[in-house]
């Protein structure tokens, strides 16, 4: 899948470069959302973005003075879904070319449909921008079965 191109704001450069000194990890992408800030951390890099019981994060919310969200990244289009929306169980993922473009439909449990979608759609928000960016999805759908 072509990757579309990455642009960084200079706000988005700066968190980069103070998450990275703060934590040691690599980060990869960066995106802003009214809720907060999302980075998309180097595959194996989420133990040090998150440090010893949290303390990087928690070093990087005081520092930032706003939420954090940190997901790993991955080649694979599936582990990279999963990584987005950890700790909650994603049933089947599935790719599909529309007129609408490239649709990625989630399938989860209902009572984690709420948690997929996050407050004020916040997580499907940075979802959605993250997976534009890597692999030029255009939607994603959720779906919630029994």
């Amino acid at each position: 899948m072509a990757k579309a191109k990455i642009r960084l704001n200079t706000d988005e450069i700066k968190y980069i470069t103070l998450f990275e000194s703060l934590t040691g990890a690599t980060i990869k992408d960066c995106v802003q959302e009214e809720e907060g800030l999302g980075f998309l951390v180097k595959k194996g890099d989420m133990g040090l973005a998150i440090g010893k019981a949290g303390a990087n994060i928690e070093r990087v919310k005081r520092a930032m003075n706003r939420n954090v969200w940190v997901m790993e990244f991955s080649d694979d289009i599936n582990e990279f879904v999963r990584n987005l929306f950890q700790p909650t169980r994603i049933r089947q993922i599935r790719v599909s070319d529309t007129e609408a473009g490239k649709i990625l439909t989630l399938e989860v449990s209902r009572k984690d449909s709420r948690r997929v979608i996050g407050q004020n759609g916040s997580k499907i928000k940075t979802a959605k921008n993250l997976v534009e960016r890597h692999f030029a999805i255009d939607d994603i759908k959720v779906k919630s079965i029994y």
